[in-house]
């Protein structure tokens, strides 16, 4: 009698990605799809698409930091750069400087030049390490932001761009909270899984290696510096992407919008949330949004002037990195330590 042979066991490499997906990845993804059903205008609007805008230019800075070991501070340079170029060539208020182009065109043009900013800003950096490589972003950051200020020829100077609205696309006004938000979710989640995508791939590997050993990856034949551009110029397109999102939702870009505040508000999300990660920007991201939108009103009610925000924002953070300068993730790393620690281990790690 012919038996039935017993089902074979998949491991994690003959699974479909789909299986290999965590069910907490599913459970978010179904409550961000369905979040306009049960949250107003004003969180889908200000605080979900603010912090997926946000997560997606400190995503651009992990994907550096994390992967690379590179710290740069001119991620929000380059989203300022990228909503100034759908200014300048598209349409706005300012009709006297700006080309009025059609979204097809203005859109990729700021993209290509933001991606040639960011190429050019890395060509520069990689060439120093350690604070060197922070102090010269920093300096192209500050050079920007006074520049754009200065010079009203091209970019109106102090007051910026007004009235920059998103094309009606498909017949949908994407400045709508629930377009709007569901715009930022489509855009944070591909720039999520690429980024997670790449760490897996060669090309995420090799960076890996660059950044724990470069003299070996040098001596095994990969171009260190080629790759450390290439990895600032993808960074910079996830930053321009951000930045228009950025102006669309505002409706203006002036320098105030990549000062050095900001600058450093990218990164202080970054660390915040955790570099180890991808996740790690977006769960910053947001809680930068939340102490932006609900403290800063709190402190205002109680009698206090609204700039005590950045000092909240700093004691906050240096709490964060006391207890874990991973982040978020690595406070949530050591509670699942915690949890999983076997009981009857004693402190050297031994048995009863």
């Amino acid at each position: 009698m012919e038996t039935l042979a017993p089902p074979r066991v998949l491991d994690g490499q003959q699974r479909s990605w789909l299986e290999r997906i965590p069910v907490a990845y599913w459970v978010l993804g179904i409550l961000l799809l369905i979040m306009p059903a049960v949250a107003g205008d004003f969180i889908l609007f200000q605080v979900f698409g603010w912090t997926f805008i946000l997560g997606m230019i400190a995503l651009s800075l992990m994907f550096l930091a994390g992967y690379g070991g590179m710290v740069s501070l001119v991620q929000m340079t380059i989203a300022g750069c990228a909503g100034y170029m759908v200014a300048i060539f598209g349409v706005s208020a300012i009709e006297n400087i700006s080309l009025g182009w059609p979204w097809y065109l203005s859109v990729p043009l700021a993209l290509i030049i933001a991606v040639l900013f960011g190429t050019l800003a890395g060509w520069l950096a990689v060439r120093t390490e350690g604070i060197y490589t922070i102090m010269i972003t920093l300096a192209i950051a500050s050079a920007f932001f006074y520049f754009t200020r200065q010079n009203y020829v091209i970019f109106n100077g102090f007051s910026g761009f007004n009235g920059v609205l998103p094309p009606q696309l498909f017949g949908v006004d994407w400045r709508q909270p629930v377009a709007f938000y569901y715009l930022t979710l489509f855009w944070g989640a591909l720039a999520y899984g690429v980024v997670l995508y790449l760490s897996r791939a060669p090309f995420g590997l090799v960076l890996q290696g660059i950044r724990d050993n470069p003299r070996r990856m040098a001596a095994l034949g990969y171009n260190v510096v080629a790759h450390r551009v290439a990895a600032y110029a993808f960074s910079a397109l996830l930053a321009a992407v951000g930045g228009i999102l950025l102006t669309w939702q505002s409706a203006q870009i002036s320098p105030g919008t990549a000062g050095i505040g900001p600058v450093i508000d990218i990164l202080v999300i970054a660390v915040i949330g955790g570099m180890r990660h991808p996740i790690g920007p977006f769960i910053g991201a947001f809680i930068y949004v939340l102490l932006k939108t609900f403290a800063l009103d709190a402190l205002v009610s109680v009698g206090l002037s609204g700039e005590r925000f950045q000092l909240l924002i700093g004691v906050g953070f240096l709490v964060i990195v006391f207890w874990s300068p991973d982040g978020i993730l690595g406070l949530w790393e050591k509670w699942q330590r915690a949890k999983n620690r076997d009981p009857l281990l004693d402190r050297t790690g031994e048995g009863p």
